[in-house]
């Protein structure tokens, strides 16, 4: 079964002792994000460097205004106690080799081209989003 884990979901497990096991080792990770909150999209990019060290792949779906932080230029304020943007830990989480998009319906909404993104951030394909998704060796994090 799929497991599919909400923000607050895992903040609680974050807080619950754990006995790890070979079995439990994930090795796709997939996060959705579209909180419009900056500790959110900070504490998820945080989350995907450190599964990324971990060794997982790392895929991130940026969707509504969460899209904007692969804006050329975007610039928002640094969060304690590292004193790095949500956008920074992204550029981090993209030079490990994590795969991140905006959704298929960000960049039209917003009325720019695909040139308004960063290095290294893409447009989604739905149809390759449902596999990744879908994929039953991933683990799926949403914010």
């Amino acid at each position: 079964m799929k497991k599919v884990i909400s923000s607050a979901v895992m903040a609680a497990s974050l807080m619950a002792p754990v006995a790890a096991s070979a079995d439990d080792t994930v090795d796709k990770v997939v996060i959705t994000l579209t909180s419009a909150e900056q500790q959110t999209r900070g504490m998820a990019m945080v989350l995907g460097n450190a599964m990324q060290a971990k060794g997982a792949q790392v895929s991130v779906l940026l969707c509504d205004s969460a899209g904007d932080m692969a804006l050329k230029g975007q610039k928002s304020a640094p969060l304690k106690p590292k004193n790095v943007t949500p956008e920074q830990l992204m550029q981090k989480l993209i030079s490990g080799g994590a795969k991140v998009d905006v959704c298929a319906l960000y960049l039209p909404n917003k009325g720019v081209g695909i040139d308004a993104l960063i290095e290294g951030v893409g447009a989604a394909n739905p149809a390759e989003m449902a596999d990744a998704l879908m994929n039953e060796e991933a683990r799926v994090f949403n914010f």
